[in-house]
């Protein structure tokens, strides 16, 4: 699954202004509109996610490509502490519809930049948005691997996971929930020994369902960045402007 346990970016900190703000003389007219901020495109929260690219003018002009083609988005990505973190970029389309999700990837171990491929499909307007969220399962998995083989917590580590893959599963269908459920079946088997337990919630049709349909939480998305789909000739075509002399 798409996600990291460790984070190498420095804590963040925010102050609030106490200072009352400035007052307007009655004649002095509307406001003049500011320009837009240099960080619109990014949302800082318990996951943050800065720096998403591509992006032209932060954000006030759209990025550009053509029927078909791909690319890479990517943002920087982390949180505090060592729990799972994971991203994905979700595409709508001139309707404003969005398609599905495309989960995203570490390009490099500690760097906390993450990347996905996408493909826009029809010209238009598009927009994209990089979500950033909290992966309890993985999180649970790292620790499980950790404690259950050493003897540690062991009945008290199966029932939390036993009860994440039953979260996990309310927002599945009919199979992928049978899957997860056979799975929180075996956590609980008191019968089994340990190991075979926790081995059960780590299949690769488990892995499957999850990666579908991932266990979210602390989502933070960032600002809706424009993209513009053109037509495929645009790569090659050449425009020339000409002044016809008086």
């Amino acid at each position: 699954m798409p996600a990291t346990h460790h984070s190498s970016a420095p804590p963040t900190t925010s102050t609030e202004s106490t200072q009352a703000p400035p007052v307007r003389p009655a004649d002095a007219g509307p406001p003049a509109a500011e320009p837009p901020s240099a960080d619109e495109s990014t949302a800082v929260g318990r996951i943050p996610v800065l720096d998403v690219r591509p992006v032209v003018q932060h954000g006030r002009r759209p990025a550009k490509a053509v029927t078909g083609e791909t690319f890479e988005i990517s943002a920087t990505v982390f949180r505090e502490g060592h729990d799972a973190v994971a991203a994905n970029v979700v595409l709508r389309d001139p309707d404003g519809l969005p398609g599905p999700w495309t989960p995203m990837r570490e390009l490099a171990p500690g760097t906390d930049r993450w990347g996905a491929t996408v493909t826009a499909g029809r010209a238009g307007l598009w927009t994209y948005t990089v979500e950033a969220w909290g992966d309890p399962v993985s999180t649970w998995r790292h620790h499980a691997q950790i404690k259950i083989p050493a003897g540690i917590d062991t009945e008290l580590v199966l029932e939390e996971g036993a009860r994440l893959h039953e979260r996990a599963a309310e927002g599945t269908r009919d199979a992928e929930r049978s899957v997860l459920l056979t799975a929180v079946a075996a956590l609980r088997d008191e019968a089994r020994p340990a190991a075979s337990r926790l081995a059960a919630a780590l299949t690769p049709e488990v892995d499957a369902v999850l990666a579908r349909y991932p266990l979210r939480e602390l989502v933070t998305a960032s600002q809706p960045l424009p993209l513009l789909v053109e037509r495929e000739r645009a790569l090659f075509g050449s425009w020339y402007e000409f002044f016809p002399r008086s």
